[in-house]
């Protein structure tokens, strides 16, 4: 049973990961090309929206992988191990470093908002840095268990 749902949150994993792929490679440059035709004034306004969308996307892509190898150290009966609270710490500082991105970028969103009047755009910026803060509280809150568990574990361990 352990193997089947571990398998099928890899695969969510996978799926989750996909669409912003393809909004990486389809919608991002366009986004970027967009950006320029409203604020021609920046001339390196294309390039300045490319970087900060694909650089946010780079914590978000190696918290997926954190997320896939935490699972695989559950299907290898490691869940209560050093690695897993590894992993969770790295997801945990990926998650904050998506909010202080998405934080410092908030500027660049209230500019193109502006200009295009769409206020739509800072409350999707806001959204992404609620979520990415839930997660990263999410993702200590198991960390501390996790590491309270090992511990009592290793305590457990020595007594008997």
């Amino acid at each position: 049973m352990k193997q089947v749902s571990t398998l099928f949150l890899k695969i969510a994993v996978i799926l989750i990961g996909i669409p912003i792929l393809a909004l990486c490679i389809f919608l991002v440059p366009e986004i970027a090309k967009y950006a320029a035709e409203l604020i021609p004034n920046i001339a390196f306004m294309n390039y300045l929206v490319l970087v900060y969308l694909y650089v946010t996307a780079i914590p978000f892509y190696f918290a997926l992988y954190q997320a896939f190898k935490l699972l695989s150290f559950i299907d290898k009966n490691k869940a209560f191990s050093e690695l897993s609270v590894r992993a969770l710490k790295i997801i945990k500082y990926c998650a904050i470093t998506i909010s202080v991105l998405y934080v410092i970028g908030m500027p660049l969103f209230y500019l193109i908002a502006e200009v295009d009047d769409a206020p739509g755009i800072i409350i999707i910026g806001l959204v992404v840095i609620f979520a990415s803060m839930v997660i990263a509280v999410f993702a200590a809150v198991l960390q501390r268990l996790l590491q309270e568990a090992i511990d009592i574990k290793s305590e457990n361990d020595l007594i008997v």
